[in-house]
């Protein structure tokens, strides 16, 4: 059964990224001397599914070891070894893994085999998705970077960097832009402060971006006035070879001014709410705004001239440095700065579609029919028993969908509120009615503010929720959820999100213990 033509014995590994031996149980291995066909797959999960569809036919290994966070995993020279040898790939994609477990797999996936983006390619078989919409209940305006595009003309992919970079600000004061890490770390992506080299391609003062992708910030003014930003942007298709530069604009902010008097700019556009993004679109090589004023999601996005718009930062964004050394870099605690805010605290680089389809299972069952149909493709000999596992599995998953779907019903359905400790069960919500009421922060490497500690106690004690749920794998960094819930005398009880572990180990067994878990745990009287 196994592929003609593939080497017994590995072809030299061409890692991608730095790669980190980590602590976690190690994968499945697999070999070239194995006749079976050698699936690797990125987590645990998607490993169960094929499985169930392979059968005998088939060795599996993930990438990112059960218990570990597919968002923050990064690969180890094992992981790479397996990838070396399989025959097919599964990822979810959508941003979902750490760009370094795509690039590792990208890099080193023999080029003759299938390498499958899952949450993508299951929309063919009736998926259905939903779109990550952004809370803009903000004062001000919300600015990121962000990447549009697929740079097919440069032969880019998903494992392609795209370099956003300062390369002048004038202004009466300095301008830092930064993203705040977990724990308040800052990493700076533009800073006028030391001024600016674009000698080595961009490489100061820039962000990296994976195509098709955006990142919240800050942004810090020193003084009022107007400020011009200039960026370019530069993109490189693989680690071994040199940037293309694309396109450069300049971007306007007025800082505690009118920005309807910014000189040269008659008739201007404003930007002073909403979410916006400096945006480089890496098929046109055009910098622009693209920018949704209003919180209407996609669907209202714009795109404006930034030869006509100005981007304002109010007077209401005039803050104190607070005290301490984390806020050193902004200047001295006391001395006021104006702040356009991050929003969303953490690194927080994702895509427009939420990544987390098999919390419907009728999205896994898509995903089903796609590895079905893939594997069939790869080994054709085996395509009645791919075709016989794969619809006793699609059985199985449709008994599952019922069971859920009964299970959640039984909760009342004024306490069927979700309180998480990330969002990560926006399909679950969708396809069983329930609410997705509140949960610490967007995304499970944000380290929560005192604002989100405090909108969380008000959530749960608004709603009288009886119960917040964690996932085990994240109960390390889980102390805000527990702490919120202690001081106000609720259950903490245990969901499954991306991954699994000793108590569960396979994914029908993960939705039906998700399912009495919210029925066991909402269904008794809030304290």
């Amino acid at each position: 059964m196994r592929l003609a033509g593939r080497a017994a014995a590995a072809p030299a590994v061409a890692v991608a990224v730095a790669l980190a031996v980590t602590g976690c149980a190690a994968p499945e291995t697999l070999s070239a001397s194995d006749d079976r066909v050698q699936v690797i797959t990125t987590t645990g999960l998607l490993a169960d599914l094929v499985r169930h569809v392979g059968g005998d036919r088939v060795n599996v290994g993930s990438l990112v070891p059960d218990e570990a966070d597919p968002h923050s995993y990064e690969p180890s020279l094992r992981d790479v070894r397996n990838v070396v040898y399989a025959d097919v790939a599964f990822s979810n994609y959508l941003l979902l893994e750490q760009q370094s477990v795509i690039k590792a797999l990208d890099a080193n996936l023999d080029p003759d085999a299938p390498n499958i983006s899952l949450a993508e390619g299951a929309v063919k078989y009736a998926a259905e998705i939903i779109p990550l919409v952004e809370n803009v209940a903000l004062d001000t305006v919300w600015l990121g970077l962000r990447v549009r595009g697929t740079g097919e003309q440069y032969r880019a992919n998903r494992a392609s960097d795209v370099y956003l970079s300062g390369t002048a600000v004038e202004g009466p004061g300095d301008l830092v832009a930064y993203l705040t890490e977990s724990f308040g770390n800052p990493e700076f992506y533009v800073d006028s402060t030391d001024g600016f080299d674009a000698a080595d391609g961009y490489r100061d003062d820039t962000a990296t971006l994976p195509p098709d992708a955006h990142t919240h910030m800050s942004w810090a003014f020193t003084e009022p006035g107007v400020y011009q930003l200039s960026m370019g942007a530069s993109l490189a298709v693989a680690p071994d070879e040199r940037p293309v530069a694309l396109g450069e604009r300049t971007f306007t902010f007025a800082v505690g001014v009118d920005p309807h008097s910014v000189p040269g700019m008659d008739g201007v556009e404003v930007l002073d709410a909403g979410h916006a993004d400096l945006t480089v679109d890496i098929d046109t090589g055009d910098l622009y705004l693209l920018a949704d004023p209003h919180g209407g999601g996609d669907a209202h996005q714009q795109v404006y001239d930034p030869a006509t718009t100005v981007i304002e930062v109010p007077n209401k964004a005039l803050h104190e440095i607070p005290a301490g050394e984390d806020f050193r870099f902004l200047g001295r605690p006391g001395d006021p700065i104006f702040q356009l805010p991050q929003a969303v605290l953490g690194r927080h680089v994702h895509g427009e579609i939420d990544p987390h389809l098999w919390q419907d299972v009728g999205n896994a069952i898509s995903y089903v029919e796609l590895m079905r149909d893939t594997l069939i493709g790869v080994d054709p000999d085996g395509a009645r028993e791919y075709r016989d596992n794969a619809a006793r599995y699609i059985g199985e998953l449709e008994r599952l969908d019922a069971y859920v779907r009964d299970t959640i019903a039984a909760i009342p359905e004024s306490r069927r509120h979700l309180v998480t400790t990330h969002d990560a069960f926006g399909y679950l919500a969708a396809a069983y009615d329930v609410r997705i009421s509140g949960f610490v922060t967007p995304n499970p490497a944000a380290e929560p503010s005192l604002a989100d500690r405090r909108k969380l106690a008000e959530t749960i004690r608004n709603l009288r929720i009886p119960a917040v749920f964690l996932e085990p794998n994240l109960v390390t960094r889980s102390s805000t959820l527990t702490e919120v819930a202690d001081d106000l005398g609720v259950r903490v009880c245990p969901i499954y999100g991306d991954t699994f572990d000793d108590e569960v180990t396979g994914y029908v067994e993960m939705m039906r213990f998700n399912a009495e878990s919210l029925r066991t745990c909402l269904t008794e009287p809030a304290e």
